[in-house]
């Protein structure tokens, strides 16, 4: 059978690569088309191979180093440049923050709206990861338990993980022994891990449910590493069914005690979602009537917000809203905290409906909210605050934002991905 042949040809040739792109890869030129080179740093010569077609040139996949770029660092894990969980570690301190401080500006600027004032970025460091999606393989006799390789399926076998917390990584070997012994029949998976408040939840995501002496097993798991919840799920798309629960898993929002749903988002570190949740607070006018916060999740923003004004939650998610709902009523908050069940992409809250806030927080996925940043473009809002995890979605709203009549007060950066192309922000918007 005839090999299909590579976009790029398989070519091989010789390159220095320019800057940096916003994902993170290399940038090169070569015959006049951008050449993207993964784990490659400004000033680097290297030999690369042209293969798929990206951004109207080619990925390069890295062949030799022939000469160093300034911005090079020694990687501190040794799992660097096969796995997919971190992308920077080969640059140094000083380039690597002066790239990620460059993502904002940037972004805004492609969008033709001025930065104003940028704030110092905050960066969380390593080791404060909470929650994490780890995939697993049975590789003969033994389970790989990691992140993908990159740009494959493949499973990283992880040895030690620089992201996780302490605690979070300790349980990827027992964890691993576990799904060895009880999962024969399975051979691969996911698992969605989170470092509670008082202990580890973990969701399962396998085509076939475990059988009853896996459950059995999953038991006795629990009871030695303090894993207080334990659910199964085909997919992420589907209700999971849970295989027990010693106590509910707890994080605290505000003041107030929350339990997310198995697998439901979270930010990933403690300390980032404080970095965010201060950031949010200050973009606060001094006495907000009420506050909508829409994209609400299970309630990190919030119930913080809730100790300022009365808030409506509106979120899609029915079971991170029903989350949200719970800790309201346990906590006295149902009148104060108001919810509604809503997908904001398909139907953002229209300027009549939001004429009862004066602030808005809009908190979306990595696509951003398009639809809803026109809606609120179009309201008389006087304070709109912004949180994302993508620049270039943020910069697209912002422009929409400011079209309609608004101001970019500031920008906080806060990079709670160690070594991730990843970097969020919050905005203040004002009219």
């Amino acid at each position: 059978m005839r090999r299909r042949a590579r976009k790029g040809g398989g070519r091989q040739v010789e390159l220095t690569v320019e800057s940096l792109g916003a994902r993170g890869d290399g940038i090169a030129f070569h015959e006049g088309r951008p050449v993207f080179v993964p784990l490659s740093a400004a000033g680097d010569r290297m030999r690369v191979r042209l293969e798929a077609e990206r951004g109207g040139g080619f990925r390069g996949e890295p062949l030799e180093l022939l000469e160093e770029g300034k911005g090079r660092a020694d990687p501190p894990c040794p799992h660097f440049g096969t796995c997919g969980g971190c992308q920077l570690q080969h640059l140094d301190a000083a380039s690597y923050r002066a790239w990620k401080e460059s993502l904002i500006p940037e972004a805004l600027q492609r969008q033709g709206v001025q930065a104003g004032v940028m704030r110092p970025a905050i960066y969380i460091p390593p080791a404060t990861r909470r929650r994490a999606a780890l995939a697993f393989r049975r590789q003969k006799d033994r389970v790989h338990l990691g992140f993908h390789q990159r740009q494959s399926s493949a499973v990283v076998d992880l040895s030690t993980c620089l992201l996780l917390t302490p605690e979070l990584f300790a349980l990827l070997e027992p964890l691993r022994q576990l799904l060895q012994r009880s999962m024969t029949s399975h051979p691969l998976g996911d698992a969605v891990l989170l470092h509670a408040e008082n202990g580890f939840d973990l969701l399962l995501l396998t085509p076939e449910p475990p059988d009853l002496a896996a459950r059995e097993a999953f038991v006795q798991f629990a009871a030695e590493q303090n894993v207080v919840r334990m659910s199964w799920a085909a997919d992420q798309k589907v209700a999971p069914e849970p295989l027990f629960e010693r106590e509910p898993p707890r994080l605290t929002f505000g003041e107030v005690p929350v339990t997310p749903p198995p697998g439901g988002f979270v930010q990933p570190s403690e300390e980032g979602e404080a970095a965010l949740v201060a950031a949010v607070l200050d973009a606060l006018p001094e006495e907000p009537k009420r506050i909508a916060d829409l994209f609400a999740g299970c309630g990190s923003f919030t119930f913080p917000l809730s100790a300022r004004a009365p808030v409506t939650a509106v979120e899609g998610d029915a079971a991170a809203l029903a989350s949200l709902w719970a800790a309201a009523r346990r906590s006295g908050l149902a009148g104060p905290v108001l919810v509604e069940q809503r997908d904001l992409v398909r139907q953002p809250l229209r300027p009549e409906e939001l004429a009862a806030v004066d602030v808005v927080l809009f908190d979306p996925p990595r696509q951003g909210a398009r639809e809803q940043a026109r809606e609120i473009a179009d309201s008389d809002v006087l304070r709109v605050v912004a949180v994302s995890c993508s620049p270039g979605s943020f910069a697209r709203d912002a422009r929409l934002l400011i079209e309609g009549g608004y101001r970019l007060d500031w920008v906080q950066p806060v990079d709670q991905f160690p070594w991730a192309a990843h970097l969020e922000l919050v905005a203040c918007f004002s009219r």
